[in-house]
């Protein structure tokens, strides 16, 4: 039986794929004080298309950041916002828990639309080509038109999606990738959303499936490190990731980086399947998903840290301590770190010693990725509401 007769065949019994999962991928005071004055507009031209920043989930932004920054703006949604935001032309879109998708104006805040998903919006939205593309926790795939805010079509899968989707281009047709709880990584077309293969794994696909040389590499809750070849779904490797894998892995050079559930961080190499290394310190789960620099990989962990190690060989470079869990996902934009915390914070930090540059009390956990664009940093709260912040004049 091949995968997509195997989904229609579960959906036709009623089988229920199990709810909870391994472990999910992902009154304001500012600890410095700006000077007074409005924010400065934001670059036109920047954009955040996609979770983690680029097909390859790298974690880095264009441009530079400069602190301290101000809040610009909070836009107020129905229910807790984890789903990490894009920002394409000028507008920023996320999901949220109250079953809607929003685009919202980068400058003003100002809704321009919001699309009724159906259900809950955890992942982030991809944004390509005049569209956004984002699952729900029921399992549906919506592709949006980005600049109405209405449907172009509804793929479904088994079970429900918490994770972004990533996308590939192959000759003239671009060709988008889901990761769903059903088991299945699913390749749709992106204009018209008919299925072009599945790949079937052993559990629970939690993080973004990540892009680049032809290849997709994923984890889930079957712990195994998925090598898939984007053109045909076929398997090119699956390399023991040791437990579960909640994040999305990185790539870089031929090289995958990711944190499993029992308290290892590590960089394989996907030709051999060999573990390059392996950073272990404290008893803690990795949920973060790392941001890979030249030669540094940053990622946050429920040990209350964002860890900088080298990217060569897994040594600890340095280590900044919050006060909550992190599972944020870190970015770098230049020579600074942004990331959130559970303790309620969001931070930026020095790239080059891990030393506390500005932070921002939201007042509730702070597990989603910040988008970083155009000199702003957009992060979504479990209070509800997107935050803003910019440069002050």
């Amino acid at each position: 039986m091949n995968g997509i007769n195997r989904i229609k065949w579960l959906l036709a019994l009623g089988v229920l794929l199990a709810v909870a999962g391994c472990g999910k991928p992902e009154s304001a005071r500012e600890t410095a004080s700006p000077e007074s004055g409005a924010t400065a507009p934001a670059s036109a031209h920047a954009d955040w298309p996609i979770f983690r920043g680029d097909p390859a989930l790298s974690g880095v932004a264009k441009g530079d950041l400069h602190v301290p920054l101000s809040l610009a703006w909070t836009f107020k949604t129905g229910g807790p916002v984890q789903s990490s935001a894009v920002v394409v032309d000028g507008r920023v879109f996320f999901g949220s828990g109250d079953s809607n998708v929003y685009a919202v104006d980068l400058v003003s805040g100002e809704k321009v639309w919001a699309f009724p998903a159906g259900d809950i919006v955890e992942a982030p939205p991809v944004a390509l080509n005049g569209m956004i593309y984002v699952g729900t926790a029921a399992g549906q795939f919506h592709a949006i038109d980005s600049a109405s805010g209405k449907s172009k079509w509804t793929y479904r899968t088994g079970d429900k999606i918490l994770a972004s989707a990533n996308w590939f281009a192959e000759g003239k047709r671009t060709n988008v990738l889901i990761g769903s709880y059903d088991y299945f990584l699913h390749c749709v077309d992106a204009a018209t959303g008919a299925s072009n293969w599945v790949y079937e794994t052993g559990n629970y696909i939690n993080g973004t499936p990540a892009v680049a040389a032809g290849l997709t590499v994923f984890g889930g809750c079957d712990a195994v490190l998925h090598v898939v070849s984007v053109s045909d779904g076929a398997k090119r490797g699956e390399i023991p990731a040791g437990a579960y894998v909640a994040a999305s892995v990185g790539m870089a050079d031929g090289k995958a980086y990711y944190g499993h559930y029992e308290n290892e961080f590590q960089c394989v190499d996907l030709q051999s399947g060999q573990t390059i290394w392996r950073f272990r310190e404290r008893n803690f789960p990795y949920f973060s998903s790392a941001a890979i620099t030249s030669d540094r990989v940053l990622f946050g962990g429920r040990d209350k840290r964002l860890h900088c190690v080298n990217r060569n060989d897994g040594k600890p470079v340095w280590q900044f301590a919050t006060r909550g869990k992190v599972d944020s996902s870190p970015v770098v934009c230049g020579d600074k770190v942004v990331v959130g915390s559970d303790d309620g914070r969001i931070y930026v930090v020095s790239l080059n010693d891990g030393a506390e540059l500005w932070s921002y009390e939201i007042g509730e956990p702070v597990g989603t990725t910040p988008a970083v664009a155009g000199g702003r940093v957009m992060v979504g709260s479990e209070d509800g509401n997107v935050y803003c912040f910019g440069v002050v004049r």
